[in-house]
């Protein structure tokens, strides 16, 4: 299935396979993603051609300052026809939700996605509407932009199991894009997977097995994030947990029915990056917390 996903988001994106990979981890694993990179790497175009891929529905969201919570939500609404209310849901009622440039919004209507994400419901007038599985916010922030953002708090950041680094594309890869965009060539993407495969996958990955040591590392490292001196703010049990998922997953991508080491180590910096806090002398130093994660995983022997 996950050959089959990947073999046909590549008819559409060139390279991203890292990209590919986490979305289709978070997706599996139950949790959400948060991408950081500059406009125009195809951000929007994978989420999309991800949905047209798994048959499920997809909605964007473009976060502006103006916004507010009903615009995601959804409101009552008064129908003068049949003078009554009624409700009219928000695009959160989705499958794949794009929140696009999701730190240009004001805290009360971040607040009002991140709780959606968390309890999967939303509450309009006094009836609570659950959202339909599979679930998953892919929320992108513009880092060269500063002016009119509102950074999101380390407790909302918190609610991402992963956060991604967009990086541009290689030499080659641009060639490839060059070339498609000149031939004008546009590929279909058929949908190859059911919404009931996907939903049996996840099920699937809860059964990954994970020896008691690799538990024992990844609480080391989770641990030791707690105590470093360049840290004013260490991973949290939710960041725990989500390692533990992430890793099950990534191993369930890999074709094994158990969690080696390495599947931890690559999760480790996209499940932990966005969850600690540097403190001035990190920043003063530009330390990066990818740079603090990499000290803390060389410290740790690897069982």
């Amino acid at each position: 299935m996950i050959e089959k996903i990947n073999k046909e988001i590549s008819k559409i994106i060139v390279g991203q396979k890292e990209l590919t990979e986490e979305l289709l981890t978070a997706l599996l694993g139950g949790g959400h993603i948060i991408l950081e990179g500059v406009p125009g790497l195809a951000k929007t175009t994978m989420i999309n051609t991800l949905a047209k891929a798994l048959g499920v529905e997809f909605k964007r969201i473009q976060f502006t300052p103006d916004l507010l919570p009903s615009d995601i939500t959804g409101s009552e609404i008064y129908d003068p026809k049949k003078s009554e209310f009624r409700i009219k849901k928000g695009p959160v009622f989705t499958n794949l939700l794009l929140a696009d440039e999701i730190n240009r919004a004001s805290a009360k209507v971040q607040s009002a996605l991140l709780e959606v994400m968390q309890e999967k419901q939303v509450t309009l007038s006094d009836k609570t509407y659950k959202l339909q599985e599979p679930f998953l916010v892919m929320a992108t922030q513009n880092p060269i932009e500063q002016e009119g953002t509102y950074n999101l708090p380390e407790a909302q950041l918190d609610r991402f199991m992963l956060k991604s680094i967009i990086k541009y594309p290689l030499f080659e890869e641009e060639l490839m894009i060059i070339d498609r965009i000149l031939e004008e060539k546009k590929e279909q993407i058929q949908q190859i997977v059911t919404r009931d495969e996907l939903l049996t996958a996840r099920e699937e990955v809860k059964n990954v097995f994970m020896e008691h040591h690799l538990k024992e590392y990844i609480l080391k490292i989770i641990f030791q994030t707690r105590k470093h001196p360049l840290l004013s703010l260490g991973a949290s049990p939710r960041g725990t947990l989500d390692l533990v998922r992430a890793s099950k997953t990534k191993a369930f991508i890999n074709k094994k029915e158990f969690v080696t080491p390495t599947d931890i180590l690559n999760m480790t910096k996209p499940v932990l990056r966005h969850r600690i806090v540097l403190n001035y002398e990190a920043r003063a130093k530009e330390i990066t917390a990818d740079n603090i994660l990499d000290e803390i995983i060389e410290k740790i022997k690897i069982p």
